[in-house]
Parts: C-alpha cells; sequence; structure tokens
C-alpha cells in the first residue's frame, strides 16, 4: 500500500470535506451563545455542556441523517440516528437521557420505515425517544434528532484538553459487518445484545469517572484520522500515528476502513500511565483498543507506515471544521 494514495484518498472523502463550512455557521453567533453565562462548551465538540449546579452539566447534542442514509435505508436511518446520538453523549463521559426528533416526509412507507427504526434503535440503546415534530407536507425527506444527557461536572471528556505527550487510543468494536446497502457504515449493534451495547456506551462514563483520558471523541462522518483530526484542531495540537497499530477488521481494506462509521468507536487521549487501564475497560465490552501514536507540539497530523511518513492534515494552512474549542469556565 503507498500511503501517499491513501493520505490523497481521506483528504478528499466527503465525510470529512463536507465539514469544511460548519466555522462559516458558528462564526455567525459569535459569543451569543452564552448569553445566560454557563455555557461551559458550545462550539466544537460532540456535544454542548451547560452548567446547571450541584456540580452537574446537561449535555445537548442533535443530528441530521445524511441525506444518502435516507435515500439507501430508511429504516436504517431512523435506527443510526439514535446511535449516532447516543455516541455523542457517550463519548463526552455522560449518560443519555433521552431525544426528540424532527422528521419530513410526505411519503407513508418511507415515515413508517423511519419509525420502526427509531424504535428498533430506542429498545437497543435503552434512550427514550419523547417528543418531536412532524412535517408530513415537505417536498424532501429528512430527519433530525436531537439528545440530552447528563454529566458530573468533574468527569466531562472534552475534544480541547489534549496535552503534548498524551499517547492517543484508538478503541473501535471490530467485530461487525458492512450495512448491506450503505458501505459507509460498520454495524457492530444490531447482532449484539442490548446489553452488550449500553455496556459499550457506559464504559465512557466510568473512564470519565476514573479520569483516565485527557480528550475524546466518537468516530463519526469523517472516520477514524478525520475525527482524530477535528480533536487535534480543537485542542490546537498535531500528532503522529502508527497506521498499522489502529485496530482493524482484516476484511476491508485500510482506504475503507478509515472512512467508516463505526457502530461503537472513539478516539481518545492519555497520559502515559492510564493507557492501560483504559484499554482493559474497552475491552471488557468488546471494544479492541491499540496505543496508536502520540500528541505533538508541531499543529500537524502525521500517518506512519513501514518506511513512509506523510501529512494529513497541517493545521496552520488546512481545516476540517477550523474550530480552536476552548472551554468557558476555568472550574474545570
Amino acid at each position: 500500500m503507498d500511503l501517499n494514495d491513501l493520505i490523497d484518498s481521506l483528504r478528499n472523502f466527503e465525510g470529512i470535506t463536507r465539514k469544511k463550512a460548519i466555522k462559516d455557521v458558528t462564526d455567525i453567533l459569535n459569543n451569543s451563545y452564552n448569553i445566560a453565562g454557563n455555557t461551559i462548551l458550545s462550539f466544537g465538540d460532540d456535544a454542548s455542556a451547560i452548567d446547571i449546579g450541584d456540580e452537574k452539566l446537561v449535555l445537548l447534542a442533535a443530528d441530521g441523517m445524511w441525506g444518502k442514509l435516507m435515500e439507501a435505508d430508511p429504516r436504517w436511518a431512523g435506527y443510526c440516528s439514535v446511535l449516532v446520538n447516543v455516541n455523542d453523549i457517550a463519548a463526552m463521559g455522560g449518560k443519555p437521557i433521552g431525544m426528540t426528533n424532527v422528521l419530513s416526509t410526505q411519503d407513508d412507507e418511507i415515515r413508517r420505515e423511519i419509525m420502526v427504526g427509531i424504535k428498533e434503535g430506542v429498545l437497543k440503546f435503552g434512550v427514550p425517544m419523547v417528543g418531536g415534530h412532524f412535517h408530513p407536507d415537505t417536498p424532501y425527506n429528512s430527519l433530525d434528532v436531537s439528545i440530552t444527557g447528563i454529566v458530573d461536572k468533574n468527569d466531562i471528556i472534552t475534544s480541547c484538553d489534549a496535552n503534548i505527550g498524551d499517547k492517543i487510543i484508538i478503541a473501535i468494536d471490530i467485530d461487525g459487518e458492512m450495512h448491506p446497502k450503505f458501505n459507509l457504515n460498520w454495524d457492530t449493534t444490531t447482532m449484539k445484545s442490548a446489553a452488550l451495547v449500553q455496556a459499550q456506551i457506559e464504559v465512557m462514563n466510568k473512564i470519565g469517572k476514573k479520569k483516565l483520558v485527557t480528550s475524546g471523541k466518537d468516530i463519526s462522518n469523517p472516520g477514524t484520522l478525520g475525527t482524530l483530526g477535528m480533536l487535534l484542531e480543537a485542542s490546537g495540537v498535531g500528532a503522529t500515528v502508527e497506521l498499522e497499530k489502529i485496530p482493524r477488521n482484516e476484511s476491508v481494506e485500510w482506504d475503507q476502513w478509515l472512512k467508516l462509521y463505526p457502530g461503537a468507536g472513539f478516539v481518545l487521549t492519555a497520559e502515559s500511565s492510564n493507557v492501560n487501564r483504559c484499554i482493559d475497560l474497552l475491552e471488557e465490552v468488546n471494544i479492541t483498543a491499540s496505543l496508536c501514536g502520540e500528541i505533538i507540539e508541531d499543529k500537524k497530523l502525521y500517518i506512519t507506515h513501514n518506511n513512509q511518513k506523510e501529512i494529513l492534515f497541517d493545521f496552520e494552512k488546512d481545516k476540517i471544521t477550523g474550530i480552536k474549542e476552548e472551554l468557558s469556565s476555568e472550574e474545570i
């Protein structure tokens, strides 16, 4: 495998390039997000965090289902709308509480398929869909879901706290299969028990409570290295990653594997002394985890393979979202 070819493919991957306009959207709001003065985290993380007192934070997140996924399999889109939101809360070390949705379609069959998928997701992940809004007369089909979670203030896992010298852990449930209608989804949940799937969500809460990581994100549409790139942007650092140490199901080639959205997958950073304890907890719930690299001061993401070393992102000139995240409270 030529590393340059892989780098070119990843840099032009739609799951990454479609993130570039995010900063154009968030810049319009400027500092208006904190008019109440209790916003701890806003743009740039898997969920925002609002201080509600008693050392508790409410986590808020939302996801819109990719149009290509809706077209390929509406039922799967409904299921994934639960999965992706639950993972956003888990990545922050939080516990998901409930969801609401906005469903837009005038097609009765598509509506039914979406809602059956949502119900399957709710039962699998154990998080209720408690309300929302339905548009029955739109000329398009879309699904957006918001989620609320909660986390102890001192246990939150952010995207912006990776430190120079931290080790990088990539954790993926490699026991799965490609979705037959959408080859960017690595399904690891539909064939597993609800108990195991929910344990994979809860493990991040345990990791947060034990203070085993300095930062983390769930692997989402940008794929494994794109997600790591977003974390590096938010933290204002760079990294070196050894390709072969990334957990992979060997039935899938590297180019496709690194673009997949796994059912359970996280990119984490940790101090050296905590790496093994973190890996052990993840592997107890069937998530394969490996020490794959290190955080560096140079604001570039380097990928190494055999005797090759190439830059995937140079954050002095490249951007994924362009958001450098900062905490709004010195208490965290």
